[in-house]
């Protein structure tokens, strides 16, 4: 039996998180959980205690900042692959990003087949 696979989306916006879940929720139908989390604190909380296997990350939110929340992950759990998504697209964003460790840095709007299709190629599961 193969390993469970886990994606959690941690945005302190309710209307991108759900949008981001209906995005993601073609993948359950091939075993891939979605957990949600609305803010960097829980954010945080949550992939400790889940250890998913991919994170789409907010940058701007209340308690603990995507950016925090990112070099923690990264610092105790290296191997889950974190997406940042930001409206902040200029490039000193993303060496910000780079250097907390982040292994994409996607900005806001974002295509949501993209965000789908690349969840798809990261997780390694095939899309119907």
């Amino acid at each position: 039996m193969s390993e469970e696979k886990k994606i959690l989306v941690v945005d302190d916006e309710a209307f991108i998180r759900v949008l981001l879940a209906q995005t993601l929720e073609e993948l359950e139908d091939v075993g891939v959980e979605i957990l949600l989390a609305g803010d960097g604190q829980e954010g945080l909380d949550t992939a400790l205690a889940e250890r998913p296997n991919l994170i789409f990350l907010d940058v701007m939110m209340p308690k603990l900042s995507g950016y925090d929340v990112c070099r923690q992950i990264k610092e105790t759990a290296p191997g889950i692959y974190v997406i940042l998504l930001t409206a902040k697209g200029q490039s000193i964003d993303k060496e910000k990003g780079s250097k907390v460790g982040a292994d994409e840095y996607v900005t806001k709007p974002f295509d949501p087949d993209y965000i789908l299709e690349r969840a798809a190629e990261i997780l390694g599961v095939e899309l119907f």
